[in-house]
């Protein structure tokens, strides 16, 4: 399992952008690493994980600190249990 860990500045993005962000990135990481998304937008907190889910990927974790919004995910791969 891979220890790389990576933030991802989605700020004043709207839907779907930080999404698409996600997707994008997480398409580049190798399974194992986990990614932090951290987003102004709200909606971001229901939409990140319902794409993990249906993408297979691991929610780790969801934060809510000053108007910023964190979703941290663990990528998955053939090899990585999800």
């Amino acid at each position: 399992m891979s220890d790389h860990h990576e933030t991802l500045d989605c700020s004043r993005l709207l839907c779907p952008l930080p999404v698409i962000r996600v997707q994008d990135r997480v398409e580049q990481l190798a399974p194992g690493s986990v990614l932090t998304a951290v987003c102004t937008d709200p909606g971001a907190l229901q939409d990140i994980p319902a794409w993990c889910r249906i993408n297979g990927h691991t929610v780790l974790g969801t934060e809510v600190h000053d108007g910023e919004y964190r979703v941290t995910l663990r990528v998955t791969g053939a090899d990585t249990p999800a």
